[in-house]
């Protein structure tokens, strides 16, 4: 059983890690719009079928807050999200684009402030580090240049995103199951993707779908979404959430080594010196905020 997890868990690592190299793979063949779309789309048929009848019991009983937040997730981790991914690896690589994974601990630190958290001395340190990380990385080592690649912007505003959608699921207060949720997440993440798609059509970008694209939709929608959903559910119930969840820093070495044997893309020096500090801030504002909770618990 125990091997059967740790399976489980660097499949799905991978298939989440592999969406970014699908993604830089088919940039040419595909629209960010029009590829999350389909994505949400496929996702839906898929998952409709089996919460429907869940979903009409459910819905009349959301209050016009559960359905405000259920919309918010939508925006933040549906269809923009995946959609700033996309357009970002139209320009900086895929192992760029992969380091700033490990960021998303410290922008829901950061989310939290509003929400009534402290943030102490240490865990300042930890997200000056972490964005010095992010700095070497974005101006590819050349500091004094100032200039960040717009890429590398849209990857980082996409891991913004996703710690919004984070700290959202927390205020959650509706019945929705999981996969119920998901499928008005996905739904919600199509409607926000409308503008998105009319700028694309009105600016002339590829709005045909090639064979190569709906190749690396389907991946996106089957691999990186569903299949990697299940495989994340199946580990956290085995391993616990916080076990799980530190193996998430795996992804962006499974992500470079995924650019180098598929698209022999590189990493450069900035890269290790940039992921070195991003990890070094997340350990020490995550180490800071757990002797903050056990004080607070042990009181």
């Amino acid at each position: 059983m125990r091997f059967t997890t740790w399976l489980v868990l660097l499949v799905t690592l991978v298939l989440w890690s592999g969406n970014w190299i699908v993604a830089r793979a088919v940039r040419a063949d595909i629209s960010p719009g029009v590829a999350t779309v389909f994505r949400e789309a496929i996702a839906i048929a898929v998952l409709l079928p089996f919460v429907w009848l869940g979903l009409r019991r459910k819905i009349p009983a959301l209050s016009r807050r559960d359905w405000v937040v259920i919309a918010l997730l939508g925006l933040a981790g549906g269809g923009p999200h995946l959609a700033l991914q996309w357009l970002g690896l139209h320009y900086t690589t895929a192992a760029s684009g992969v380091l700033y994974l490990s960021t998303t601990p410290i922008f829901i630190l950061l989310l939290q402030v509003p929400l009534g958290d402290r943030i102490t001395a240490r865990q300042w340190s930890g997200v000056a580090l972490s964005f010095a990380g992010v700095a070497i990385i974005a101006t590819q080592g050349n500091l004094q240049a100032l200039t960040f690649n717009l890429g590398d912007l849209c990857a980082i505003a996409s891991m913004m995103m996703w710690a919004c959608y984070t700290v959202l699921l927390a205020q959650r207060r509706d019945p929705l199951g999981v996969t119920e949720l998901l499928t008005l997440v996905c739904a919600f993440g199509a409607l926000f993707m409308l503008p998105w798609i009319a700028y694309e059509a009105f600016t002339g970008m590829r709005m045909a779908l090639s064979a190569r694209g709906a190749v690396g939709v389907l991946y996106s929608a089957i691999g990186s979404m569903l299949l990697a959903f299940a495989g994340w559910s199946y580990v956290v119930q085995r391993m616990g959430p916080s076990r799980a969840g530190a193996t998430m820093h795996l992804m962006p070495a499974i992500g470079i080594l995924l650019s180098v044997i598929f698209l022999s893309e590189y990493p450069r020096w900035f890269h290790f010196a940039g992921i070195a500090l991003i990890l070094a801030g997340v350990s020490l504002s995550s180490s800071a905020r757990t002797k903050a909770s056990s004080a607070f618990r042990s009181r």
